[in-house]
């Protein structure tokens, strides 16, 4: 069940033993007083409740002890690097909020029910006591999980609105597919050959005596040869340029076909080759049969940038005005968090 989603990002993120970089803000001396009692930032004029701090907190206590993992002891360095990043979810969901309001997107409770209505029947085939029960399994609550997805239908709708203006034109898409004919929608040569691999050159030379006076290469394929993966079919199988070890690859595309080459060594033993067919060039998928792909691809990675854009600039100009309580301010610009140490860095 995919939720809460923000607080499994930071556990996953404390599970591989990321270093959390610090991020701007008020410092403890000057300005944290104005953050009141019952918070633990300022975002603006936007108050970030202790109490959302503390349910997050709760649920990493929950979900730890799921996982049967020691919860780390306050005042640990894991316990810094676990708070500082709970402290910059909230920070960051602010400031999204923020940005929302100013693109005049909104999520009603409407929208929520009905995605909650949705996950409920892909989970819980529509049964409300069998979400329940996986509430008090995961250690939340029913506003904690609507809370989450109207974090995610923001987040979606911010997403609409930032890239609506993206577009692709046919010349970035006929660059893209001449950039990448050959690599993303080419076809390499190939050509149908027939082998036999043996462990010894003695073994190949005896079975190139053989082939040589008239002998049927297919049954001694079958025989003798050991690749598991062609002898069944009497050592045929379709060659593509560059895909075998070098020997093996040079003598597939310069035999003439039905030239029997003699026993050619590479990592696996000792090869007979014999091509069967002549060789298919390399060739690629017309523009036209990948142009809806590429379009894809590209709008894909163009609303990505547009997006990382706005967040980017909407967190330098909103980072400035972030206040912490005392005993949340993240790190001093430069240090990074780890599993057991303080590292500041210098240039």
């Amino acid at each position: 069940m995919p939720f809460p989603r923000r607080l499994i990002a930071l556990l996953a993120a404390l599970a591989l033993g990321l270093a959390l970089a610090a991020c701007g803000g008020g410092s403890e001396e000057d300005s944290s007083s104005e953050v009141p009692d019952d918070a633990v930032v300022l975002v603006g004029d936007a108050e970030v409740a202790k109490a959302e701090y503390d349910q997050l907190l709760a649920q990493a206590r929950s979900t730890f002890k799921q996982r049967k993992q020691p919860f780390p002891e306050a005042g640990t360095p894991e316990f810094e690097q676990l708070k500082h990043a709970i402290v910059r979810s909230l920070v960051e969901e602010a400031q999204f909020a923020i940005g929302a309001e100013e693109l005049g997107v909104e999520v009603s409770d409407e929208e929520v029910d009905k995605r909650l209505t949705e996950l409920k029947e892909q989970y819980f085939q529509g049964d409300d006591k069998k979400y329940e029960e996986e509430l008090k399994n995961q250690g939340v609550t029913d506003a904690q999980v609507r809370e989450d997805l109207r974090s995610r239908i923001l987040s979606e709708k911010l997403f609409k609105e930032v890239t609506g203006d993206v577009k692709v034109t046919d010349a970035e898409i006929k660059k893209y597919y001449e950039d990448n004919k050959q690599a993303q929608f080419g076809t390499p040569a190939s050509r149908e050959v027939r082998h036999i691999l043996v462990k010894t050159r003695a073994r190949a030379e005896q079975l190139y005596d053989q082939l040589r006076a008239g002998a049927n290469f297919a049954a001694l394929a079958k025989q003798y040869s050991q690749d598991p993966s062609s002898k069944d079919q009497g050592g045929k199988f379709t060659a593509q340029k560059g895909a075998t070890v070098a020997p093996f690859d040079r003598a597939a595309f310069s035999l003439e076909t039905g030239e029997l080459s003699r026993p050619i060594k590479t990592q696996f033993g000792y090869h007979l080759i014999e091509p069967v067919a002549d060789l298919k060039e390399a060739s690629a998928r017309p523009l036209a049969s990948v142009e809806k792909e590429i379009r894809q691809t590209l709008l894909r990675d163009k609303q990505n940038q547009a997006m990382t854009t706005w967040v980017d600039e909407l967190k330098q100009r909103l980072d400035d005005d972030v206040t912490y309580a005392v005993g949340f301010q993240p790190p001093p610009a430069g240090t990074t968090t780890g599993s057991g140490a303080t590292t500041t860095t210098t240039e």
